[in-house]
């Protein structure tokens, strides 16, 4: 395996790494429901569970909406 020659400082490497940041997450509006929720990320929506725009889970009878 390759050894670096020579030792990087701590200041070059705090240079290099400046321009990686966290980005804001984005929010997505879902077509058929209207409710506002993060990309890759399931929502619920009236008890029901969405993904993608399809509803993966049903609420049940009588359980509170969260």
């Amino acid at each position: 395996m390759a050894h670096p020659k020579s030792k990087i400082s701590k200041q070059r490497k705090r240079k290099r790494r400046t321009h990686k940041k966290a980005q804001t997450q984005q929010i997505n509006i879902c077509k058929h429901t209207g409710e506002a929720h993060l990309y890759h990320h399931a929502y619920y929506h009236d008890g029901d569970l969405y993904y993608k725009g399809n509803k993966i889970i049903e609420a049940e009878e009588g359980v509170l909406d969260l």
